[in-house]
């Protein structure tokens, strides 16, 4: 019931680029060299050499329509009512010649809220108000299971 009423505002409060280096991962062997991410390499959640993350940033880095993107580190989160919540990604997108369109994204191996652990739910639930109370009508949030499922989102737009 805390998250139905949760409201948002905007604040000065800005992130520094520090929190891009601030985590400082030194086993490469299971990190993606990336092309077009903020850091030369994306250390993807979980253990798997084809996780979902890993496979998304893949996708995004052969994709022309990205600009850039960014694996989100643990650092930025958005506080709510029952936890902080870390998002996954940040991208750019190209749309026609000028307009970019900004993506903040949650992957998850499942589109199922079902699936999901309630208290996961109420932190997605919680992103998606922020988002759509202080964002523009450029910047998205959306919880996505593929980076195909996040480009029809896009169409959409």
């Amino acid at each position: 019931m805390i998250v139905e009423g949760i409201t948002y505002n905007k604040t000065d409060g800005t992130y520094d680029s520090e929190i891009f280096t601030a985590e400082r991962n030194k086993d490469f062997t299971k990190a993606y060299h990336a092309k077009k991410n903020v850091q030369d390499y994306v250390f993807a959640d979980g253990t798997a050499e084809r996780s979902i993350e890993r496979k998304f940033a893949e996708e995004m880095d052969l994709d022309d329509k990205v600009i850039v993107y960014a694996k989100l580190p643990r650092g930025f989160q958005i506080p709510t009512p029952v936890g902080n919540y870390a998002p996954d990604w940040a991208i750019s997108f190209k749309r026609g010649t000028v307009k970019h369109i900004y993506f903040v994204a949650e992957t998850k191996g499942t589109m199922e809220s079902m699936d999901l652990r309630p208290i996961e739910q109420a932190k997605i639930k919680c992103a998606k108000k922020l988002f759509n109370d202080i964002s523009t009508d450029d910047v998205v949030y959306e919880q996505i299971d593929s980076y195909q499922n996040l480009l029809s989102v896009m169409n959409t737009i």
